[in-house]
């Protein structure tokens, strides 16, 4: 073998080991394990992620893992600690949803009179009624109901009934995430926690997700239950690769492709520098709040409390972090945590957009 054929096959194994950070790498998934690789091996900086590790402590971080091309190459923390999602729940019913669709079992422009979707009295008008699941997804139903599990600052900023007509206006509400919860489990028969564990976390391997661990949450404020999740950082970074996929794992289509693309799509703008999705947080033109401006494309899974699911699919990037809420913990301001993931990128040697 000639020594420059030998050189061309040094550097495509070396390649196909290690991809380059801007290079276009195969899809990779991890097996019953995560596989690892040394920040240097893949031209990470070992300073800067120390950087971002040491700035985690000041967001009371459980856990962070940082995925690029499918292999871990930081992590610290507690990773297979099953913690709750708060929010992030949502993303992840999203998921499921997408799923239900696709098997023809819920038509996103039923509208809840024809669902016979109602609640506790004051009951839902007939404007309100005609919110169609679609509405629900984009958090845009107009159906301003009280409803469980909402924090104080959604209390306070909940719009009063009757005051935007379905579809007209955006407002993070629990009542329809929730009331999407009802929908989902009538419509396939199946509870969220063990449609979770059966349609997505055995097919894409998740390591420590029990379906035991949901209990569900309800209340006199609304019939509908919120669903709270509890899992880990290692198998909520399985759930944001598979988004990062556009819902693929190793050969198989766990959730359509044309669902994860739909989800992803900023129907309205919600904080600044992002849109909001089906139940999905989407990076916009206009930079994060902090100090970071992110790809076009790229999508996040938010939780309060400090729980986050970055995907970044123009770096092929994942990056989580978790946080176990304890009462009287505050939770972190989303500017903290996007300065750990502006250090973390530049780590990386990704510049800001």
């Amino acid at each position: 073998m000639s020594g420059s054929l030998r050189h061309i096959l040094v550097v495509a194994l070396l390649c196909v080991v290690f991809p380059g950070r801007h290079a276009k790498a195969e899809d990779r998934f991890p097996g019953a394990e995560w596989a690892h690789v040394s920040p240097a091996q893949a031209g990470w900086s070992e300073e800067g992620l120390a950087q971002a590790r040491d700035w985690s402590r000041k967001i009371n971080s459980t856990a962070v893992m940082v995925i690029h091309h499918g292999v871990v190459v930081a992590e610290w923390g507690d990773t297979a600690k099953r913690t709750e999602l708060a929010s992030v729940r949502k993303s992840i019913l999203s998921a499921l949803i997408g799923i239900a669709v696709a098997q023809k079992k819920i038509n996103l422009d039923s509208t809840l009179a024809q669902l016979g979707i109602d609640d506790n009295p004051p009951s839902l008008t007939e404007v309100e009624k005609q919110a169609t699941v679609r509405m629900l997804l984009e958090a845009r139903s107009g159906v301003y109901h009280d409803a469980l599990y909402e924090t104080e600052t959604m209390q306070f900023r909940r719009p009063a009934r009757g005051s935007h007509a379905p579809g007209t206006f955006w407002y993070y509400n629990n009542w329809d995430f929730n009331a999407l919860g009802t929908i989902y489990e009538h419509a396939t028969g199946i509870g969220i926690y063990d449609a979770l564990d059966q349609q997505i976390a055995q097919p894409i391997g998740m390591q420590d997700y029990r379906p035991r661990d949901g209990k569900y949450f309800t209340g006199t404020a609304s019939i509908h239950r919120a669903y709270p999740i509890w899992m880990s950082a290692r198998d909520l970074a399985r759930f944001a690769l598979l988004y990062l996929h556009e819902g693929r794992w190793a050969g198989r289509q766990v959730v359509p492709a044309e669902w994860v693309r739909d989800s992803i799509q900023a129907y309205s703008r919600s904080e600044p520098g992002t849109g909001y999705g089906y139940l999905w947080r989407v990076a916009l033109a206009d930079p994060t709040p902090g100090s970071v401006r992110l790809p076009a494309g790229s999508f996040l899974a938010r939780g309060n409390g400090g729980q986050y699911a970055f995907v970044i699919p123009a770096h092929d990037l994942v990056v989580v972090n978790r946080v176990d809420r304890k009462p009287g913990l505050p939770s972190p301001p989303m500017a903290m945590v996007v300065s750990m993931l502006d250090m973390i990128l530049k780590a990386g040697g990704f510049r800001p957009e």
